[in-house]
């Protein structure tokens, strides 16, 4: 990949795909980044296989990747990209600023996460962010970064939690049974004697989504209600029983 800058200090136009499975957003963001300095739109990509296809092909600096795409979806996208053309970053630009979204595109590689709510001179920011070797967060995706960063040492049983309740236990890798890190969340939760409406507050996903996580760890670990998963937690260790302490 060559330098941001020039040696006069210009920024250099950055080499862009937009991914994006709605024709009229796809096309959209084409135009709007067409009219604004610093972008060149090299591609545009109907699902996340052909977002990979066209990396491998034209090499850009940056995809602008969508997330929920038929075929090949934006994070399995960008772990590919990320994976097999380390020259090229990845900026997600979606709809979605949950959990469940944010997350698991982090992991893959992105760095950077939009919502499509942004203007172009944001996400022409954020493009070259990542080329400069920062982050191009969105300003509420950096709140949620930051919420989750310190919610850390209290899940983790720091010095304000609760010794009894609402703390996992230090996780065991890998998790048993095939359960997910999420799942392991929502799993400690029930445990804790929250609503799906509540557990859904705490993670900032909808009840919808901690049905779906419940059902896939009941399916996962065999049990046949929430009772039962409670005692799933405590006899697993994922979760620390009331009265005991982390030893």
């Amino acid at each position: 990949m060559s330098e941001p800058g020039n040696r006069h200090g210009e920024r250099r136009v950055a080499r862009v795909i937009v991914a994006d499975d709605q024709s009229m957003v796809r096309e959209g963001i084409v135009l709007v980044l067409g009219l604004l300095p610093g972008i060149e739109v090299v591609g545009a990509a109907r699902d996340g296989e052909e977002a990979v296809a066209l990396t491998a092909e034209l090499a850009p600096d940056v995809v602008l990747m969508d997330l929920r795409m038929p075929r090949c979806d934006g994070v399995e996208a960008t772990r590919r990209i990320h994976a097999e053309h380390p020259g090229t970053e990845v900026v997600v630009l979606t709809t979605y600023a949950d959990d469940d979204s944010l997350f698991p595109a982090l992991r893959a590689g992105a760095r950077g996460y939009l919502t499509k709510d942004a203007g172009g001179e944001e996400i022409v920011r954020a493009v070259h962010d990542v080329l400069d070797g920062r982050a191009g967060f969105a300003p509420a995706v950096q709140r949620r970064l930051l919420e989750q960063l310190m919610a850390e040492p209290e899940r983790r049983g720091g010095p304000d939690g609760d010794p009894s309740r609402g703390r996992p236990r230090r996780q065991p890798d890998p998790l048993p049974d095939g359960l997910t890190e999420r799942e392991v969340e929502v799993l400690t939760l029930v445990a804790d004697g929250l609503s799906n409406q509540e557990i859904g507050a705490r993670l900032s996903i909808s009840t919808a989504t901690v049905k779906t996580h419940i059902n896939n760890l009941f399916a996962k670990t065999g049990v046949r209600d929430r009772v039962q998963a409670v005692r799933y937690a405590y006899r697993s260790g994922l979760v620390v029983p009331p009265g005991q302490t982390i030893t």
